[in-house]
């Protein structure tokens, strides 16, 4: 053994927590060589799928022929719901999201029926010749229509403190007003897509774009009948998930495996990007009805706000959905008596699912609306109302729901953005050029995010992993979590390093199975990094504890004289080098493999009265940004943002920065650009890229100044006390359209506050500034 006193000087591994490194797929990103699942070579005998879709809202299926679609060219088989073997369900919780309709139909898109052929163009030549006959039911697109019959997923949820009707009949002031909230299309750049091989005794794995491949193990056994070890789901990557693959990944692969265990041939189900758009999900469109009141210096004194959402067809995860707009209808602000009421109505359009930020951009945006709308009848700055009505210390520090906010940092971040990005002198400027130019108006608009991180479903809040250590000193990495783009493998991976302080090139990421890590949670809720980061770390733990052990009994030092330093292990005065320990211990016959696990702690939450702790800790963030609008054609452009974000200590700077730029334009897309439309039939008229506009790289603000703020920290002992970055960041995109309403008021020189729905299309702008002209006249 070296001598420790010759080795160079112990330093931190700059692979390890918090350096800055790349996504690990990042080069064959750019490069295209990442494999996902179209990419794969296809194996002999692959069976292509496509599917039969309804093309009525709501009807009785009458006749269904499929005669013609089976005997097409090149068509093995066609299967309906009379062809299952299992359960007719493929939904997460409620058993009401059918793999194919039995009798009747329920929106637009669901699928009928499912063709496997010897190629693509021939399963879907081929289920255009089904007959499908049916007796229209009366349909409800939208809220109001199902509002008007009481259609619904569940009883309306209410969550309160004080008396906010009270409150309000005592307010020396008070504001009324309704909005409307859109939805929005996950348009992964990968669609949905699965791939399944039969194995022995009916037996089936499947490669799935999923996030969620637990649930879509189980899912796929109760199609099949079968138990879950019949099962095996398999990830490698997706190309973006969003929410969009958390449950509505199981109908694809569900119909793949059935098709795979019914024909002993491989089956691939692919649908097209238009396919994919009218079969799946999306974020659900809300309306929003408040009355606030406040008094003369613009202090909150209560609020009463009623949140309606459509949910869709099914239930899917609606429920939690709109518990989580109930849960960030506060945002960053302490509200002394509030009423919220959550209303979640059917209607006859494919059913909403997970968005990123689960409901929580909804309620968020709702009340930074109320901010604006109090502001405006104050006349006063709208950064200066949210300073003044920001969480405080005791006795202003409880949510609606009771959780006591303990590390509230949004007063200090605020004020550090505010100075950096010049508010104060940029809005006086912003002013005077509205009051010169009569054409082109400027906004400007400053807002924060507290958002809540962990699942409210308290047993989702755990995870697994699994960890080989070889004998020649490399690492086999397999976690619960799924990459998706995020960076997650990479985070984890150098969580594990960072444990050993091995680099982190010894460290092997490999696909999540669940035949390796079982019972899983989904990547989602932004927990993926804190859940599976501390699995690992756990099991990397239960191996340096036999191996500490396993050294101190070898050499007769003391377990506090072993130590995992960059340049080896040491034991008491010697240094081995990692590789020659591990085999060290391996001929020793020590186990150089362990399971991790861990749930989080602290949580704890009561649904029937919507009081508890549903989160174990928040993570902020604010955004100030700035637009230019013609008045005369409602064009918009975003000139310039500048975000200052809490990460607490970043595992990796790099990933988190990318996270908060991307969360940002995803949300000002949201806000602005992507507007979902269904006609009178139920039919999604947005369909494809033609017609459904997400941001372009030309969208970007010229000036994009995102920053971590260097002061954050985490109270809690999160892994190496990081904080989620997933879907918070998202949530800055709100300031964008704070101020669009802004730059819109100046039409009628803020005298009115502008009627402006989301998104905040040019159709939308225009409008808005037509109807200030009008009643700015009047006052």
């Amino acid at each position: 053994m070296a001598d420790s006193a010759a080795a160079a000087p112990t330093k931190a591994p700059p692979q390890g927590v918090h350096a800055a490194l790349p996504h690990d797929s990042a080069a064959r990103h750019v490069a295209g060589s990442a494999v996902y699942i179209d990419d794969m070579p296809e194996p002999v005998g692959l069976l292509h799928v496509a599917f039969g879709l309804s093309d009525r809202a709501h009807a009785r299926i009458t006749r269904m022929d499929l005669s013609a679609v089976r005997a097409a060219p090149g068509v093995v088989l066609v299967i309906s719901a009379e062809d299952i073997p299992g359960e007719n369900d493929v939904s997460p919780v409620i058993h009401d999201d059918r793999l194919f309709a039995d009798g009747e139909v329920y929106c637009v898109g669901q699928s009928l029926f499912a063709v496997a052929a010897t190629s693509l163009a021939a399963a879907r030549a081929a289920a255009a010749k089904a007959v499908v006959e049916y007796e229209d039911l009366p349909a409800a697109i939208d809220i109001a229509a199902a509002r008007a019959i009481d259609l619904t997923i569940e009883a309306s949820q209410r969550m309160a403190r004080g008396d906010a009707q009270a409150a309000l009949a005592a307010s020396p002031r008070r504001v009324q007003g309704k909005f409307a909230i859109g939805g929005q299309d996950h348009f992964y750049l990968e669609g949905q897509i699965a791939l399944a091989t039969p194995r022995e005794d009916g037996d089936v794995h499947v490669w799935s774009s999923t996030q969620h491949p637990t649930e879509v193990q189980h899912l796929i056994a109760r199609v099949l009948g079968k138990p879950d070890h019949c099962v095996t789901v398999e990830v490698r990557r997706m190309g973006g998930g969003f929410g969009g693959k958390e449950t509505q990944a199981s109908l694809f692969a569900a119909t793949a495996a059935l098709v795979a265990v019914k024909t002993g041939r491989p089956a691939k189900a692919r649908p097209d990007r238009d396919e994919d758009m009218v079969m799946t999900g999306k974020r659900h469109d809300f309306e929003a009805v408040y009355d606030v009141g406040f008094d003369e210096e613009g202090r909150l004194t209560s609020l009463s706000l009623a949140l309606s959402s459509r949910c869709g067809a099914t239930t899917d995860l609606s429920p939690a959905i709109n518990d989580r707009a109930m849960f960030h209808a506060d945002n960053a602000y302490y509200l002394p008596a509030v009423e919220i009421l959550s209303h979640r109505f059917r209607t006859h359009t494919v059913s909403n699912t997970a968005f990123r930020g689960f409901g929580g951009p909804q309620g968020m945006l709702a009340i930074e609306r109320i901010m604006d709308a109090v502001a405006a009848d104050l006349g006063l700055d709208p950064l200066e109302l949210r300073r003044r009505n920001l969480y405080g210390g005791e006795g202003r520090n409880l949510t609606p729901y009771h959780q006591v906010v303990e590390d509230n940092v949004a007063p200090q971040l605020i004020e550090e953005l505010a100075a950096s990005c010049d508010y104060a002198a940029r809005r006086r400027e912003i002013e005077a050029f509205n009051r010169a130019s009569t054409v082109l108006k400027k906004g400007i608009a400053l807002t924060p995010v507290k958002f809540g991180v962990s699942f409210t479903t308290t047993h989702l809040n755990q995870a697994g992993a699994l960890i080989h250590l070889y004998a020649d000193g490399s690492i086999m990495l397999n976690h619960g979590g799924t990459e998706m783009g995020q960076g997650l493998n990479t985070k984890v991976a150098q969580i594990v390093a960072q444990a050993f302080q091995v680099d982190i090139a010894r460290v092997k990421i490999t696909s999540t199975v669940t035949d390796k890590v079982p019972n899983t949670s989904a990547t989602a809720a932004s927990s993926g990094a804190d859940l599976n980061g501390m699995a690992a770390l756990n099991a990397a733990e239960t191996i340096k504890a036999r191996l500490v052990d396993f050294a101190a009994a070898k050499w007769g030092v003391a377990q506090a004289d072993v130590a995992f330093t960059p340049d080896g292990v040491r034991v008491g005065g010697q240094t081995l080098a990692f590789e020659a320990f591990v085999r060290q211990a391996y001929l020793a016959r020590i186990s150089l493999s362990a399971t991790g696990f861990y749930a989080t702690p602290k949580i704890h939450y009561d649904r029937a009265t919507h009081t508890g702790r549903p989160f174990y800790y928040f993570a902020y963030g604010a955004a100030c940004s700035e637009v230019l609008i013609d008045t005369l054609t409602g064009e918009m452009k975003v000139t310039r943002a500048d975000i200052l974000h809490d990460v607490g200590k970043s595992l990796n700077p790099a990933l988190d920065l990318g996270q908060i730029e991307g969360g940002f334009i995803q949300g000002m897309g949201w806000l602005t650009t992507e507007e979902l439309v269904f006609d009178a039939q139920g039919r999604l008229r947005t369909h494809a890229p033609s017609t459904y506009k997400i941001p372009t790289c030309g969208d970007r603000p010229a000036h994009l100044d995102v920053r971590l703020w260097k002061a954050g920290r985490n109270v809690e002992a999160t892994v190496h006390r990081s904080k989620a970055v997933g879907e918070p960041p998202l949530m800055l995109a709100i300031s964008v359209h704070s101020a669009i309403t802004h730059a819109v008021a100046s039409v009628g020189d803020h005298k009115v506050f502008p009627q402006l729905d989301a998104p905040a299309t040019p159709e939308a702008i225009l409008m808005a500034c037509e109807d200030v002209r009008r009643r700015a006249r009047d006052v």
